[in-house]
């Protein structure tokens, strides 16, 4: 069983940074794609940036150039670097491993951007 423990969230200004982390459990991590995923109260969770086991990433549009997703496999963690934030990526942030076809979860991590 794959346990994600997210952290790094927070209070942030518009244009502001902030960075998340999310580590994982297990044996198999470098084997595993990992994703973060993004969730506004009433709306649907939207996959924010991917990174696969070979290390070859994809962002939303919404997200591109300013995010960065990232992975040390030595420490079962993967990252999200998120630069000039704005209001609109307030939401809660989800951590997602995807390992021989089962899909695990963190329990989120609040980043709100707010002057």
């Amino acid at each position: 069983q794959v346990q994600l423990v997210e952290s790094g969230g927070g209070l942030v200004q518009p244009g502001g940074s902030l960075s998340v982390s999310c580590a994982a459990s297990g044996s198999f991590f470098s084997m595993a794609a990992m994703g973060w995923y993004r969730q506004d109260p009433g709306k649907q969770r939207e996959l924010v940036a991917h990174i696969s086991s070979g290390g070859n990433t994809n962002y939303a549009d919404s997200v591109k150039g300013r995010f960065t997703i990232s992975r040390d496999n030595a420490k079962n963690t993967v990252y999200l670097q998120m630069n000039s934030l704005k209001p609109e990526d307030t939401a809660v942030y989800y951590c997602n491993e995807a390992l021989f076809a089962r899909n695990y979860w963190g329990q989120g991590i609040q980043v709100t951007v707010s002057s």
